[in-house]
């Protein structure tokens, strides 16, 4: 299996620590807001990783944190920090904002078919073991205290920046704002100082005085605390290489000398046609917006695959369509494929099997492995009951739900197919009562004209269900009634 690795800019042989198991940690959220699509791919490109290697036969165990305190509104040590602020524009305590917003995170994750980590961890619940890390580089004299809080010294680490490449190193004047008494540009908050005259809703004692923990320091102490150090990947966004990892790896080298993790990788940003999704500029869209659209959001899934993860992906309404449609007709196919005869595995099942494993484990290379997929679905030398395998197996790594493509006992006999759907994946049923009433007495109506051979008025009932999105299609002496809006 091989992984790029952001640390060494090289595609590398994966080696874990362990021979068969594997330690994953994932920045998680910062629990203010709602996650955008752009952050939630990066969640996506997480969980690929970890099918992948499940897929390979390790163990793994991923932990991920809730960022609920610390994460100031600047790439900097600037601005408020983010949950006071939603807290203060909401009206409700931050308590309250953060559990909120990681519900709601959560149950994004499982709309995407995201497998939950084996491990959440809150920053507040680790405020003690960043006290004394923090301790630990003062007394090994990498920090230095300021009016607004304890600060690192960049320049006392030979090393620092080393996930730069000359790109990032080009842009750090335009990244990093100034902040008084700050002796280099590049020094970063390890405790802040709550502000005079106002009390925070969360702040804690501290040798150096009433305040909170810097972000950087919280995931150092979350990681190391559940995978020691070093631990095997650590993962997150694009955007993350330039400052919040580069300044993990900053502590964890000074207080223990050596790297924090082996591999770093990133996933890259998902842009809006020519600009970059943001909650800061407000260019941002949910899952939410996607589903009040009818949308499916294992469509939004299906449209990541795509993509490499260390590719831009351009989202637009043309794209999520298209993205859609080839999911319906993935899905339509294994219901074709689905309760096929059984037959031998041929060699060229196997084939198709091992190239599927090649591909994902070359760096993920997932739009490979789809592109191959749809080649396979259409090879007359394979039986359907190899390609409905196939599909199911392809679908480990994919997290598309095929498996779940099932329908009722009864189909075979009935003169009704209705498509519908069942936790977000089509579901064919016979049972006309599964209709709402509205669509179910435009059947019957059309139904009564086409027996009367009265086809104006059968087709006005066919326009009619299909401005309400239900597809009509007559086949043979069978009615196929299809669900063209997806609403859960």
């Amino acid at each position: 299996m091989k992984l790029y690795n952001s640390l060494t800019k090289t595609k590398e042989e994966f080696k874990p620590i362990n021979k068969d198991s594997v330690g994953i940690y994932g920045c998680g959220p910062t629990v203010y807001w709602f996650a955008h699509i752009g952050n939630l791919r990066t969640y996506i490109f997480e969980d690929l990783l970890k099918r992948v290697l499940e897929y390979n036969g390790y163990n793994v165990n991923h932990i991920m944190n809730i960022t609920d305190v610390g994460h100031l509104t600047s790439d900097s040590d600037s601005g408020e920090d983010k949950l006071e602020k939603g807290a203060k524009k909401e009206r409700k305590s931050v308590w309250d904002i953060a559990q909120f917003y990681t519900d709601f995170f959560k149950e994004d994750l499982k709309l995407l078919n995201i497998i939950e980590p084996t491990k959440w961890i809150k920053a507040t619940d680790t405020i003690e073991a960043q006290i004394d890390l923090i301790k630990v580089l003062e007394e090994k004299g990498f920090t230095y205290t300021i009016s607004d809080g304890v600060y690192f010294d960049t320049s006392k680490l030979e090393k620092y920046g080393r996930l730069w490449g000359e790109s990032e190193r080009s842009e750090m004047k335009g990244r990093i704002e100034e902040v008084k008494e700050k002796r280099n540009q590049t020094d970063f908050a390890l405790w802040k100082f709550s502000p005079k005259n106002e009390k925070r809703q969360m702040e804690w004692d501290s040798p150096w005085g009433v305040g909170f923990p810097g972000w950087h320091t919280e995931c150092v102490v979350m990681s190391i605390g559940e995978l020691g150090i070093p631990f095997d990947i650590h993962c997150g966004g694009i955007d993350h290489v330039f400052i919040h990892h580069t300044n993990e790896i900053a502590q964890a080298e000074a207080v223990y000398g050596k790297p924090l993790a082996n591999y770093w990788l990133h996933g890259e940003f998902l842009n809006l046609k020519d600009s970059k999704m943001s909650k800061s500029s407000g260019t941002i869209i949910t899952l939410q917006t996607l589903k009040q659209k009818g949308i499916n959001p294992l469509s939004y899934r299906y449209l990541c695959l795509n993509t490499h993860y260390r590719s831009k992906l351009s989202f637009s309404d043309e794209s999520i369509e298209f993205a859609e449609t080839s999911l319906n007709k993935l899905y339509e196919k294994a219901f074709e494929l689905f309760d096929s005869e059984k037959t031998e595995l041929s060699d060229k099942y196997g084939g198709y099997k091992n190239q599927f494993k090649e591909y994902v484990s070359d760096d993920l290379n997932i739009p490979s492995a789809l592109a191959m997929t749809w080649d396979m679905l259409k090879d007359k030398d394979l039986s359907d009951y190899e390609k409905h395998e196939l599909l199911i197996e392809f679908d480990k790594i994919f997290g598309l739900k095929i498996s779940s493509i099932k329908s009722d006992e009864n189909i075979s006999n009935s003169n009704y197919i209705i498509k519908t759907f069942k936790d977000d994946v089509p579901f064919w049923t016979s049972n006309i009562d599964s209709l709402s009433e509205e669509v179910k007495n435009l059947v019957s109506q059309r139904e009564d004209y086409r027996k009367n051979k009265d086809w104006k008025k059968s087709d006005e009932i066919r326009d009619k269900l299909e401005s309400i999105g239900w597809q009509v299609e007559d086949s043979g002496k069978k009615t196929i009634i299809k669900n063209t809006s997806y609403k859960n």
